[in-house]
């Protein structure tokens, strides 16, 4: 990406395993100073309840709880309410984030049948050339999952994949987690620090 780094952005979660990816995304575009906008599938907030271990259940409990682990505010919208400004290309953010992205999330994008507030988020950054960051946490993918992200890939949005790596030699479970989302950030056009990038292996 190039140009400022976006000023508003939104984020949806998916039910897809990777709920730690989403909680340090967020708390990152928080303190880079972003307006944020949050939608939370119905499985999403099962699996923040789960992964997170927020020992709340619920909605709004959930989403209350992701928040304060995170660090952060966001508008928070539901995810069926296809109303709300996101859904607006006149009104929506500057950037789409989809974190972590489902397979059923990446295909509805891909086909363009958007069902959510997150489908038509996404729908909305594809047509008004705005950026849009899936990140799909599957394995092992299917020719029918790689030919949606392939769609993704070839209508502009950017598949960054929850693949950490290990050049930067990691320590802890955070750290694989931290470059995931530090990997976000950058595609977002921000300087992030959440990892250090390659020495040439001088380290």
């Amino acid at each position: 990406m190039t140009g400022r780094p976006p000023q508003s952005v939104f984020v949806g979660i998916s039910g897809a395993s990777g709920a730690p990816y989403a909680a340090r995304l967020v708390q990152a575009l928080s303190a880079a100073g972003c307006g944020l906008q949050l939608s939370i599938s119905d499985s999403g907030i099962l699996v923040l309840e789960h992964e997170l271990e927020l020992g709340v259940a619920g909605r709004d409990a959930v989403t209350a709880a992701f928040l304060e682990l995170a660090g952060a505010t966001a508008d928070v919208f539901a995810p069926d309410d296809l109303g709300a400004l996101p859904a607006s290309g006149s009104s929506g953010p500057d950037a789409v984030v989809v974190c972590p992205c489902s397979m059923s999330t990446a295909a509805h994008i891909a086909l363009g049948a958007a069902r959510t507030l997150m489908h038509r988020a996404a729908d909305v950054a594809l047509k008004e050339r705005r950026p849009l960051v899936v990140v799909p946490r599957e394995t092992p993918l299917t020719q029918i999952h790689l030919r949606r992200l392939l769609e993704l890939a070839e209508a502009g949005a950017i598949v960054l994949p929850a693949m950490p790596g290990f050049y930067s030699r990691p320590q802890s479970l955070q750290d694989a987690v931290d470059h995931i989302a530090g990997k976000v950030m950058s595609a977002l056009g921000f300087e992030q620090d959440l990892f250090p990038p390659w020495d040439g292996g001088r380290r």
